[in-house]
């Protein structure tokens, strides 16, 4: 648990420099536009807290080194995968000027570059058909996992828009993560887990529910990544896990993902990276979490953002617990997969058409 204790220290340590020194910094570094489509904020804040979190983790790897060597390696090699994407969605935080597909890309290498150093590739997905494919083409086998794996770190970017949402989703995923890398004696993966973890409530200190600090792109796409890697490499290590037990875990931020392309692409005809404020979490936080938007300052506007994280934290759940309760049985775990679908299009459409279950309204 050490490495948990030094990731949390180092990040809330560095991110709350980060905070104070906002005023050096904020020209490039915050999140000025209040008025976007996506944007849910009253007020000025700095969008870099993946600073924070990647620091933490650097710091808490290195100290792990001293302690085991092949287990500080690894953390160290995966962060110098990590680091084109990160880069690229710090540039976007700091610059805004690094398109998704930039994005996209960076992460793409990043994940082809873990799996070089760390020899982590996809070699089945239990779909029938799919699996003899990737047998026999190598090469096809490296573009689905790194397709797999900026798709997740991208899906991470897609749910950050409220207070602790996508920072507390992360941390339920890799906690499910470090259950079953326990269960299957992974040490590695294990200790890198709880340094994100660390590193994640270190940030979640500043970051809810006050909003002092946002995750920003870099942080989004790091997370993501790291979430992504760990569990190729532990469905590739272990053939006793299921390879839906990652996909399961990561169900909500994943299909908020798939569902937005059908929603832009086969519903409205548009690009499907054309930004839009009809999200499940942007849904909830304006039709579930009603209050008067006539009357509200500052404070009560923060408030109200970081009541509407716990609903989707929830939803998490519904995908993380039996990922976690059947991580070997991958036709339990798909489904399940398909009640999360279904259950997830429900409540999108009972949102949309006011016919949400009273007892999830909160009125003020």
């Amino acid at each position: 648990m050490s490495v948990l204790a030094v990731s949390f220290l180092a990040s809330v340590l560095i991110t709350f420099l980060v905070i104070r020194s906002s005023h050096l910094h904020s020209k490039f570094s915050a999140d000025s536009d209040t008025t976007a489509i996506q944007k849910f904020h009253s007020h000025i804040v700095p969008r870099i807290g993946g600073l924070g979190i990647l620091l933490g983790l650097i710091v808490s790897l290195i100290v792990r080194r001293f302690e085991n060597e092949a287990v500080g390696n690894f953390g160290l090699l995966l962060i110098a995968s990590s680091l084109p994407a990160f880069l690229f969605g710090f540039l976007e935080d700091i610059t805004k000027k690094v398109g998704v597909k930039a994005r996209l890309i960076a992460s793409f290498i990043a994940a082809a570059i873990a799996g070089h150093l760390l020899g982590g590739w996809l070699t089945s997905v239990q779909i029938l058909g799919i699996d003899n494919l990737m047998l026999a083409y190598p090469a096809l086998a490296i573009g689905i996992t790194c397709f797999a794996v900026a798709g997740v770190a991208n899906a991470f970017n897609i749910i950050d828009g409220y207070n602790g949402l996508s920072s507390m989703v992360a941390i339920i995923i890799l906690g499910g993560l470090t259950y079953v890398a326990f269960q299957v004696g992974d040490t590695q993966i294990m200790i890198a887990a709880l340094a994100m973890i660390g590193a994640l409530l270190g940030f979640l200190v500043w970051n809810y529910p006050r909003g002092l600090i946002f995750l920003g792109d870099g942080g989004a796409y790091l997370v993501g990544f790291w979430i992504a890697e760990l569990s190729v490499l532990l469905t590739a290590r272990h053939p006793e896990v299921s390879k839906w037990f990652p996909l399961l875990l990561c169900i909500y931020p994943i299909f908020e993902t798939l569902f937005t392309i059908y929603r832009r692409v086969i519903l409205k005809r548009v690009h499907p990276g054309m930004p839009d404020a009809l999200h499940l979490h942007q849904l909830i936080y304006r039709r579930i979490v009603r209050w008067d938007n006539s009357d509200q300052d500052q404070q009560t506007q923060i408030h109200r953002n970081s009541m509407t994280s716990p609903y989707l934290w929830l939803l998490c759940l519904l995908g993380a617990i039996p990922a976690v309760l059947f991580w070997r049985y991958h036709l339990a775990l798909k489904g399940f997969a398909m009640l999360f679908a279904i259950s997830y299009a429900w409540l999108y459409w009972a949102i949309v058409r006011y016919k949400a279950p009273e007892c999830l309204i909160i009125r003020r």
